[in-house]
């Protein structure tokens, strides 16, 4: 079977999907696979059911998470891309320690933004046994993550925290004192809910549904709410936001990450993150077929400080 040779070596999810063993993990998904325009088996993926249904085999399948649901209309992730993200921090840590992948349970990694699938926790932990603290202001977000934690006897792995105030980021989440390895972020990157509808027609379009009817809002595979999809001042107010943020706990954490999924962006990040006095700035590419992506990551630790991290 042909590789997706774009996404990390470690990636799971490199070969095509292979609908028939899928199927027999979890036969709900036979009923959306069909024979697409070049007589392969696949899902209409502008189904946001199917599209749920195909997250559950493969958490399932690759990840041995056994009871996965979000609830309607919330943001429904493609695995393969989250999945390297991950792979990518873990190349990051590798990088100062040896070049040795750090496991288990001592590596601690905040991931803000966690959203109601609890995506990275769930992967990050079955891949590398890292332990999660998740933090969302989102309350039904972090209900729904708290029954996939308990469903999949996952309390003592992963922790989600309620963010008190939609302004703040790190502070009200990171408690004094505090260590993380790791901090992870897919941010909201619309400016606001027309921005966000304008992206979802363009969606809705490529793939290939009814472009005559502008005025019906389309229901997306990976759906998502006002707080996933858009703040104001976009993604590009929020990550510098975050830096900001970042160099008032600069010494509790290793590397901090944020995905952008716009190169505008960068520029003004490089900025924030020079006016702080970050110590090292990294920009890791990745890319999931046609889609270019990348994340930034920042420490405010120099080569000395950065070994004895683990040490430590």
């Amino acid at each position: 079977m042909v590789e997706k040779s774009n996404l990390h070596p470690r990636n799971k999810h490199r070969s095509r999907y292979d609908f028939d063993g899928l199927v027999q993990v979890n036969p709900t998904l036979g009923g959306f696979v069909k024979l697409n325009a070049y007589n392969d088996a696949s899902i209409d993926f502008s189904n946001p059911l199917a599209v749920k249904a195909l997250n559950q085999t493969l958490l399932k399948q690759f990840y041995n998470i056994l009871e996965w649901n979000i609830p309607p209309q919330y943001l429904c992730p493609p695995i393969p891309g989250r999945a390297d993200y991950l792979h990518y921090l873990a190349d990051l840590l590798a990088s100062t320690n040896n070049g040795v992948i750090p496991q288990g349970e001592i590596v601690r990694v905040l991931d803000i933004g966690v959203g109601a699938n609890i995506i990275y926790p769930l992967i990050g932990n079955r891949e590398y046994g890292w332990h999660f603290v998740g933090a969302d202001i989102d309350p039904v977000s972090i209900a729904n993550g708290r029954a996939i934690i308990e469903a999949n006897s996952l309390s003592s792995s992963i922790d989600l925290r309620l963010q008190a105030s939609p302004l703040a980021i790190f502070t009200g989440v990171i408690e004094q004192e505090e260590r993380f390895d790791l901090t992870m972020c897919n941010p909201p990157f619309h400016g606001s809910l027309d921005e966000a509808n304008a992206g979802s027609q363009r969606k809705w379009q490529n793939l290939g549904k009814d472009k005559r009817n502008k005025s019906k809002s389309p229901v997306l595979n990976f759906g998502g709410q006002a707080a996933e999809l858009h703040c104001e001042g976009g993604e590009e107010a929020f990550v510098c936001r975050m830096v900001q943020e970042s160099a008032q706990i600069s010494t509790q954490c290793l590397w901090f990450t944020t995905l952008i999924s716009k190169a505008a962006n960068l520029p003004s990040v490089y900025r924030v993150l020079k006016l702080v006095n970050a110590h090292q700035v990294k920009t890791i590419e990745m890319s999931q077929g046609q889609k270019k992506s990348r994340f930034v990551a920042w420490t405010f630790l120099n080569a000395s400080q950065q070994r004895t991290w683990f040490k430590n």
